[in-house]
This record gives structure tokens, sequence and C-alpha cells, in this order.
């Protein structure tokens, strides 16, 4: 009797968890929502691009994750692509003066965590690309986590 009740409490808890649990992979993005979001960031004001950014950043590499998923690679690969040149407008708008700095930062992070899990589960052609797109993922997340403890 004692050695069920500890049993059954652990499969309790492990069966809760995932419906507890809320992420930033929780949502489903298409090419419509990143559209919107391309058009809303640049438009906003230049202290909020920089959380817009991360935030087409990540719905970019959650979109190209499922692409990978349905071997769709050259639609996976153009987002991955763009994701690059995303983290760039990142680097250059990360400053003193940003709103939502540290969501900007959760979400680099939690994006890098989703890359590194592709980077395990691509295949051999497509992983210069994405071992690419995580170092300047990391890099934009470092520097956006500096700039959090410098406030």
């Amino acid at each position: 009797m004692r050695s069920v009740i500890p049993s059954t409490l652990a499969i309790l808890v492990l069966c809760a968890v995932p419906t507890c649990a809320s992420g930033f992979a929780d949502k489903v993005y298409d090419e419509r929502s990143i559209d919107a979001l391309v058009a809303k960031a640049s438009q906003a004001p230049q202290r909020e691009q920089c959380f817009l950014y991360a935030e087409l950043v990540h719905q970019m590499t959650e979109l190209s994750m499922r692409q990978y998923a349905a071997d769709d690679v050259e639609k996976a690969t153009k987002l991955l692509k763009q994701v690059q040149e995303l983290t760039l407008k990142i680097h250059l708008s990360v400053a003193d003066n940003n709103k939502r700095l540290k969501n900007t930062e959760m979400l680099l992070h939690d994006t890098a965590y989703r890359l590194t899990g592709l980077l395990h589960s691509s295949r051999f052609e497509d992983r210069p690309l994405v071992e690419q797109t995580l170092a300047q993922v990391n890099q934009v997340q470092s520097e956006t986590m500096m700039q959090v403890f410098r406030k």
C-alpha cells in the first residue's frame, strides 16, 4: 500500500504538469501572423522594435521547425535566413531605452532552446544553417541579457 501512493502521486503530478505549463511555444504561428507582425514592427516606435523583432524571430523559428517536420525544406531554410537578418536588426536596436527588454531576452532564450532542438533533429545538410542561426540568436540573447543587467 505504501508503494502505491507515491507512484500514484507521481503519475498525477506528471499528468498535471503539461496542462499547467504554458510557454512561448504553445501558440501555432502561420505566415499571415508573421506578415502582420512584420508590418507592426516596421511601423512601431524604435523603443518597441527590439521586442517585436524578437517576437518575429521566435515565430519564424517555430514555423520553420514545423516546415522542417513537414519536409518543406525550402520554406524552412528561407525562414531561417530571415531569422538571421532579424538578429542583426535586434543587435542594432538593443539600446538603453528599449521597452520590454527582459521579455525580449526571454523570447530569445526560448528561441535558442528551440533551435538547439532543431539542430539535434535536423538532417546533416541543414545543420550548418541551423548552427549559424543558433549562434546569431545566442549572441543577440547574450547582448540583450547584458543590457538587462545594466539597468
